[in-house]
């Protein structure tokens, strides 16, 4: 996933771009979360953070990084939740990403998070099972802003609209889907749908495959949307 940056973003506004898993539980969703977010009510500041995050039904209050018992940082974890991160995307000129993971360990069905553009693959922790139980699952890979109901609304990824330039957009690529069992598969026959909730303020480009890249799609938008 791309990092960008976002210095003009007010204190009650959040952007970020985030793994996303829910969890059928009766009638409910659990979800568990984990990205990058540009938080400044969270940290006091406007710095691009590793984050995670977790709320048992999607209507209470949940609960991001370390802040109560959930998410479980690995021993010397390279990323550890609410850690800064640089340095960012910059528009035309340079793109910055971080490859994660985020799949269900098939021994002891934990919820493992994976860094993976290292040297070597580094386990940053895991979600306890706990946390996300039941079946069916859906699975979000994410560009996404808060902001308060009237109010407007932060850029999203590099906070225009996207093409197809990676310098140029917020994106996902190297998208893979790990089954239960941990192995690793294209998208091939995996069904996606993408969806967008304010077409008029944000957007995303199809999925596609490129032949370096692996399957992948773009997307952004800028600041200013509102409602």
């Amino acid at each position: 996933m791309s990092i960008w940056a976002s210095p003009n973003q007010e204190n009650s506004q959040e952007s970020g771009t985030s793994l996303q898993m829910y969890c059928q539980d009766g009638g409910n969703y659990n979800l568990i979360q984990v990205g990058f977010h540009i938080s400044p009510s969270l940290y006091h500041n406007k710095d691009i953070r590793f984050f995670t995050y977790w709320t048992k039904d999607l209507k209470s209050r949940g609960c991001y990084n370390l802040k109560c018992p959930g998410f479980v940082s690995a021993s010397g974890a390279n990323l550890v939740p609410g850690q800064a991160i640089a340095p960012p995307s910059i528009y035309g000129e340079q793109d910055y990403s971080v490859r994660l993971s985020l799949n269900q360990d098939p021994n002891s069905e934990d919820w493992v998070v994976y860094r993976h553009d290292l040297e070597k693959l580094s386990l940053l922790g895991h979600f306890p099972k706990k946390l996300c139980r039941g079946t069916p699952r859906i699975q979000a890979l994410t560009g996404f802003v808060n902001y308060l109901k009237n109010a407007h609304g932060p850029p999203m990824g590099s906070g225009h609209f996207p093409d197809h330039d990676d310098k140029k957009s917020g994106y996902f690529k190297h998208i893979r889907y790990i089954n239960p069992n941990g192995h690793s598969y294209t998208l091939f026959d995996v069904p996606m749908v993408k969806l967008v909730d304010r077409l008029d303020c944000y957007r995303a480009n199809d999925l596609f495959l490129d032949y370096k890249k692996g399957y992948m799609f773009h997307y952004g938008g800028p600041s200013g949307c509102v409602g």
